[in-house]
């Protein structure tokens, strides 16, 4: 659940009674900075054992947490904090580190260059794209680099795009490995991505997977020295020397 730290202020003890049963994530100004649960552990003054409240901060980055969609929504609509929604869960968004921004620059020029004069176009986070697994379940991811072939049609009436990427690339940290690698592949595969790119620093390596039918068709994956090539875009290709150059 997620509450306004207004909310808590004007009905603690409601909420007090609440924290015994789900995770309280209370917000200030659009931002998370504190959640409301029960301890099972210890005891407080004038709570009986493993049912008392500690607030905690929640740490930057820090996550996933349950919430609704609606209260997703609520939380991310006056914020400049970038937050994730996958499968029921929020995710916080760290603020990406050297290797990554060097990563994207040189991605996103190769891409641009190579998309110049074509109708698809290469886009760049922060840019929110809605993914539906099925009606009920609605997800809002950042990937770092989104190549899109339906814009103009699939803007709404806010500016916002709501269609599905043809392309998908995100770029690994040591925070993001596991959602990027798991969370986010079966995400991408099951609502019709066609083609999605892990890009992992670490190692220097490119694994790019074409799906298809909700099912990996294919995959190849390449290091230093070789060229990262696109299956749905016949020509598309990445010098990973030139990618990780200063990484």
């Amino acid at each position: 659940m997620i509450v306004t730290s207004t909310e808590i202020q004007n009905n603690f003890g409601k909420y007090l009674q609440l924290a015994a049963g789900e995770e309280i994530v209370i917000t200030k100004n659009g931002r998370a900075v504190a959640k409301l649960t029960a301890l099972q552990a210890r005891s407080v003054a004038g709570a009986e054992e493993g049912k008392g409240v500690a607030e905690n901060a929640v740490p930057y980055g820090d996550g996933p947490w349950p919430a609704s969609y609606e209260e997703f929504l609520e939380l991310t609509k006056n914020t400049e904090e970038r937050y994730e929604y996958i499968d029921g869960e929020i995710y916080l968004l760290a603020s990406p580190k050297t290797a990554h921004q060097i990563v994207l620059t040189e991605l996103f020029g190769i891409f641009y260059n190579w998309f110049a004069g074509k109708k698809c176009r290469p886009m760049v986070a922060p840019y929110d794209i809605t993914l539906h697994r099925n009606p009920e379940n609605i997800n809002v991811v950042q990937p770092d680099l989104m190549v899109i072939c339906d814009l103009e049609e699939k803007l709404d009436a806010n500016d916002y795009y709501q269609g599905v990427p043809t392309l998908l690339v995100e770029i690994l940290s040591e925070n993001t490995q596991r959602k990027d690698l798991i969370t986010k592949l079966d995400l991408y595969l099951s609502c019709g991505v066609q083609e999605y790119w892990i890009v992992n620093p670490l190692n220097q390596e490119v694994t790019v997977y074409q799906f298809a039918d909700k099912n990996i068709k294919q995959s190849a994956t390449y290091r230093k020295k070789e060229k990262a090539q696109s299956f749905t875009f016949a020509g598309l290709t990445a010098e990973l020397d030139r990618v990780f150059h200063g990484v």
